[in-house]
């Protein structure tokens, strides 16, 4: 009867997960989603502590297992609650490597509980389970050593670091690292129990060695197919267990994290297989094209009249306007330009800001219509047919030198081609490079002026200008 209702408690988890990831996909169901999800997890996991048995024995230890619970709990609701917009790929980066720990901690675990029982001389382990458990090992252990590495570049205690031969090491690595689990899951037995270790330690260093190279630009793709290695990771776990779950729900995650992976690589024009070997995201060679001209800068005044006798005009948000905080001036910006007769769009590049889909939350937080929204081939089109283009701490996504320098490290990136429209303004603090660590050519073209200043001031400023027209 245990093992019913524990089933019926693990397909109910599995069928919220779906639907809970089919209801993200749109805003305004993105939440409502997320806690039918939360749900069937709280479901799964009171189940199996209450419901799990294993030759008659039950689970014990609950006071462990109840303290964890609590600690884990109270950790994630504040780290959740507290952390700024700004640090959320940060927040994304540290949860999803410590997803790859625990794959990997169970690996380990459970190589150490089949070693004890001698299982690997008797022959009594099926091969698959040796399988999962290397797997798990390897999978968990890179998601678990990239993403902490990703977490130190996203706050900016780690630093892009390269030598030369990389990628031919880093395949070597793991090819290593991979034939040495064959051999082991083939040929295990006492005297080479400490191989497995070497394996850990080898998936580990392929780990750092594999996102240390990348690009600032570059983060939101290393993300998600960080993510995707969890989820591949955690399914491994529910093979290794036979838990319907945790292979459902590893399952969900690691095809929506490769999926997403696929599309943004596409986005950006970079190769899957480049992720893969480490050189995403490399410095290209050569000297880069000299910047020629000079800056303009416009006054509040001048914008807000621009602005508000314009027909169409497109806002191209990123990192300075999460830096800011000024998502809500800015949807009341938006709806102040539409009350005198001009048509308000935004246009979202695919690896804006910091992490998948970052404009996208912060725009939704402040209740902006998603409709308004518009992915870059859309966008692009709409730029020749636009009067002002207003760009709000973006940078290295609307960049020229991507199509016109090969010697750029961007070279290549598909950008929002906002020197189409008529007029380009640019609200920046400064005229410090962006994230890649380049200068932006745009910034010194005919048709754009520099607006200066707090995202969130320079919005409320150019707000009461137009509302003084």
């Amino acid at each position: 009867m245990e093992l019913n209702l524990l089933t019926l408690c693990y397909l109910i988890g599995s069928i919220t997960f779906i639907i809970g990831l089919k209801m993200l996909s749109h805003p305004e169901t993105a939440r409502k989603g997320n806690l039918i999800a939360a749900a069937g997890m709280t479901i799964s996991i009171f189940g199996t502590i209450f419901l799990y048995q294993e030759n008659g024995t039950s689970l014990h230890n609950y006071g462990w297992i109840f303290a964890a619970l609590v600690i884990g709990t109270i950790v994630g609701t504040l780290a959740a609650r507290k952390v700024k917009m700004t640090s959320m790929p940060e927040l994304v980066s540290l949860f999803n490597g410590m997803g790859g720990a625990c794959a990997a901690l169970i690996s380990i675990i459970e190589f150490k509980h089949i070693t004890t029982l001698n299982s690997a001389v008797e022959g009594g382990t099926p091969y698959a389970t040796y399988l999962s458990i290397f797997a798990g090992l390897i999978i968990g252990s890179v998601s678990f050593a990239g993403s902490m590495v990703a977490w130190g570049k996203l706050n900016g205690t780690v630093k892009d670091f390269s030598f030369k031969g990389q990628q031919v090491f880093n395949i070597l690595l793991f090819v290593f690292a991979i034939a040495l689990s064959g051999y082991l899951i083939f040929n295990l037995n006492p005297a080479n129990y400490y191989l497995f270790y070497v394996v850990f330690v080898a998936a580990l260093l392929y780990g750092v060695l594999f996102v240390f190279p990348i690009g600032g630009a570059d983060m939101p793709v290393v993300i998600s197919l960080l993510n995707s290695f969890t989820g591949v990771a955690a399914a491994c776990a529910g093979f290794l267990y036979d838990n319907q779950v945790m292979l459902t729900g590893g399952i969900l995650v690691g095809a929506a994290g490769t999926l997403l992976t696929i599309l943004m690589c596409k986005a950006m024009n970079r190769s899957l297989l480049n992720v893969l070997v480490g050189s995403f995201g490399a410095t290209a060679s050569g000297v880069q094209q000299a910047i020629t001209g000079s800056s303009k800068e416009i006054s509040l005044s001048d914008a807000a009249v621009c602005m508000s006798y314009a027909n169409k005009v497109i806002i191209v948000p990123g990192y300075g306007l999460a830096v800011a905080q000024a998502q809500h001036v800015c949807h009341e910006l938006e709806k102040l330009l539409e009350e005198k007769g001009v048509e308000v769009k935004y246009a979202i590049h695919p690896v804006a800001g910091r992490m998948p889909g970052h404009m996208n939350v912060l725009l939704a937080e402040a209740d902006v219509d998603y409709d308004k929204l518009m992915e870059m081939e859309q966008a692009n089109d709409d730029f020749k047919s636009t009067d002002v283009v207003l760009i709000l701490g973006a940078n290295d996504v609307v960049n020229p030198a991507a199509k016109t320098d090969p010697a750029s490290p961007i070279y290549g990136m598909p950008i929002l081609e906002v020197e189409q429209a008529k007029t380009v303004i640019v609200n920046k603090r400064s005229m410090k490079p962006g994230y890649a660590g380049i200068e932006n050519a745009l910034f010194f073209q005919p048709k754009t002026s520099m607006l200066f200043g707090d995202a969130k001031q320079a919005l409320q400023k150019l707000v009461a200008e137009i509302k003084n027209l």
